[in-house]
């Protein structure tokens, strides 16, 4: 069993990384802000999702492949950047539409894929876990597999409570705008923008 020392420092170390600034958090900023908190908390448990699927892997040891073959890598995150160019493009042609009396016009499936589909098309975050992960595992405390999977578990617990917050904060915003179909556009355009930005960053991206 990982001890309690260790599990609190890697949690704080999770809630940390959770901070700062990058794809997934603003992801969950813009999408509450557009959507409203509820489809924020949705996407932020399709993130979740991804991150168990990315703790899998490293428990495996698949992230070996994408750290080793640059061919793998370079599909991923291709995929990735093309999916967030798709939804800039349902962003800035939207326009106001996408904004409804319950702050959801996409599906709860559809919220919920999206930050699936975000994280698991990261090539760096299966990087990131199998450089950081094994840092708090210990050989001589039983299965490393386990233990993976556990570090995994306090990560996701701490991304979920951080993006959930980002997703309650944001949500805010999306039911102040709801009444003004100009500030509306203005937030899909902006949308938009970050997406874009954020293919661009993950196009240009390297191992």
């Amino acid at each position: 069993m990982i001890p309690l020392e260790t599990l609190s420092v890697f949690f704080a170390a999770a809630v940390a990384l959770a901070l700062v600034p990058g794809p997934d958090n603003i992801f969950v900023l813009t999408q509450s802000a557009v959507y409203g908190r509820a489809a924020g908390l949705l996407v932020t448990l399709g993130l979740c999702t991804g991150l168990l699927v990315h703790t899998a892997a490293v428990s495996l040891g698949v992230a070996v492949i994408f750290q080793t073959s640059a061919a793998a890598f370079n599909v991923l995150k291709i995929a990735g950047a093309l999916y967030l160019l798709y939804l800039a493009w349902q962003s800035f042609r939207a326009g106001a539409a996408n904004f409804t009396d319950d702050g959801i016009s996409a599906s709860r499936r559809e919220l919920y894929t999206r930050g699936v589909v975000m994280n698991i098309t990261n090539p760096k975050v299966a990087i990131f876990f199998l450089a950081f992960l094994p840092q708090f595992a210990d050989p001589s405390l039983g299965s490393i597999t386990l233990q993976m999977l556990i570090l995994g578990g306090v990560f996701m617990l701490a991304t979920l409570l951080i993006f959930g917050s980002i997703a309650w904060s944001a949500g805010f915003l999306g039911e102040w705008i709801k009444g003004s179909t100009r500030a509306q556009a203005t937030i899909n355009r902006l949308a938009g923008v970050v997406f874009v930005a954020l293919a661009i960053r993950l196009a240009i991206t390297e191992r």
